[in-house]
C-alpha cells in the first residue's frame, strides 16, 4: 500500500474512532448525570485526564509509543488551556440555556475560519464555505430551541469559544512543528489538562450545582458508571488529538456536530428522548453539509496532490535535461572532450 493510501486509511480510523467513542461517552455521561444525579462535569473531566495519562504511562513503559520531550513551556501552556477552555465550556451550559450553548458550539467553526485565515493566512474556498455554512445551518435548527442571553452567561461563552479554538489551532500545529505524534502530545499536555482541571473543578461543579462533589453518595452503580466513563474517555482524548493532527481543527469540528446529531438520534432510539420534525429536517440539513464539505475536501487535497506531483515531475525533467552550453562555464564538449563538471549550486533543488 502506498504511504498515500496508509494515510487515508489512518485518517478514516481516526474519524471512526472519534465518532464511536464520543458518542458512548456522551451517552454514559448522560445517564451518570441524568439518571444517577451525579452533575459533576467538570471534576469527571480531571478524572478522565488522569486516568488517560496512567494509561499512556502504562503504554509507555510498554513501548506501545516512545516519549519525545520538546519545549516544556509550550507544553505547559497548551495543557493548561486547554484545560482552561473545557472549564469555560461547562460554565458557559451553567450559566447560558441550552439553546445559546448550542449556538456556542456553533460558533467554534467560523470563529476558528476567522483565526486561521488572519494568522495563518489559510486559505478557504467558496465551496468549503459553502459546505460549512449548510452544516450549521442544520445543527442549528436540529439543537438551538431558547436563546436567552444573559451578560455573564455571553462573556462566558466568548471566552469559551476564543479558548477551544486556539487551543485546538495548537493542537495541529505544535504536532506539525515539532513533528510530534497526538499521542506523544496528549501524554506530555494531559498532566497540566488534569491539574488545570483537578484544581478548578470542585469549585466550578459546586458554583453550577450548589453541591459538593466529595460528600455525593457514592453508589456501586454510580461508581461503575465513573469508571467505564473515565475508560472511554482514553480512546476520546487519544482520538481528539489523532484527527486534529491528522486533519485539521475546523474538520475536528465538522466531526463533532455529527457526533451531535447521532447522539440526538441514539438518545431517541436508546432514551426515548423527544424528538419532532424539527430535529429530523436539522439532521438532514446538517448531513448534506458534512457530505459536500467531505466531498469538497477530498477534492482540493486530490487537486493539491496532483499539482505537487506535476511539480515535482517537471523538476526532474529539467534536472536530467543535458548541459549542452554554458557561457564561461564547464559542461560545454569540445573535440569530443568534456570539460571540467560545472560545480552545482547546493540550493538549486530547494527552489526548483
Amino acid at each position: 500500500m502506498s504511504e498515500n493510501g496508509r494515510f487515508q486509511l489512518g485518517t478514516i480510523g481516526a474519524l471512526s474512532l472519534s465518532v464511536v467513542s464520543s458518542v458512548s461517552i456522551v451517552i454514559c455521561n448522560k445517564a451518570l448525570i441524568s439518571t444517577l444525579g451525579f452533575k459533576f462535569a467538570t471534576t469527571l473531566t480531571s478524572w478522565h485526564l488522569l486516568v488517560t495519562f496512567c494509561s499512556l504511562h502504562i503504554a509507555l513503559y510498554m513501548k506501545l509509543f516512545e516519549h519525545k520531550p520538546f519545549d516544556s513551556r509550550t507544553v505547559m501552556g497548551f495543557g493548561i488551556l486547554n484545560g482552561i477552555s473545557i472549564g469555560l465550556l461547562n460554565l458557559s451550559l451553567g450559566f447560558n440555556s441550552v439553546g445559546f450553548y448550542q449556538m456556542t458550539k456553533l460558533a467554534i467553526i467560523p470563529c476558528t475560519v476567522l483565526l486561521e485565515t488572519l494568522f495563518f493566512r489559510k486559505q478557504f474556498s467558496r465551496t468549503i464555505q459553502f459546505s460549512l455554512s449548510i452544516l450549521l445551518l442544520g445543527v442549528g435548527i436540529a439543537t438551538v430551541t431558547d436563546l436567552q442571553l444573559n451578560v455573564l452567561g455571553s462573556v462566558l461563552s466568548l471566552l469559551a469559544v476564543l479558548t477551544t479554538c486556539i487551543a485546538q489551532i495548537m493542537t495541529n500545529t505544535i504536532q506539525k512543528r515539532f513533528k510530534v505524534s497526538s499521542t506523544q502530545l496528549l501524554y506530555q499536555s494531559c498532566p497540566y489538562q488534569a491539574m488545570t482541571l483537578f484544581i478548578v473543578g470542585p469549585f466550578l461543579d459546586w458554583l453550577l450545582t450548589d453541591q459538593n462533589v466529595l460528600y455525593f453518595n457514592y453508589t456501586p452503580q454510580v461508581l461503575v458508571f465513573i469508571v467505564l466513563s473515565c475508560l472511554i474517555s482514553v480512546s476520546v482524548n487519544f482520538s481528539t488529538f489523532l484527527v486534529i493532527g491528522k486533519t485539521s481543527p475546523v474538520t475536528y469540528q465538522v466531526l463533532g456536530h455529527l457526533k451531535t446529531c447521532l447522539v440526538l438520534a441514539f438518545g431517541y432510539v436508546l432514551l426515548r428522548d423527544p424528538f419532532d420534525w424539527r430535529n429530523i429536517l436539522g439532521i438532514l440539513i446538517a448531513l448534506v453539509g458534512m457530505v459536500s464539505y467531505s466531498y469538497f475536501c477530498t477534492v482540493e487535497t486530490q487537486q493539491k496532490a496532483n499539482e505537487a506531483s506535476a511539480q515535482l515531475s517537471q523538476a526532474n525533467e529539467s534536472e536530467s535535461d543535458p548541459l549542452i552550453s554554458i557561457e564561461n562555464g564547464s559542461g560545454v564538449v569540445s573535440d569530443g572532450v568534456a570539460q571540467k563538471g560545472a560545480v552545482w549550486n547546493s540550493n538549486k533543488d530547494l527552489h526548483a
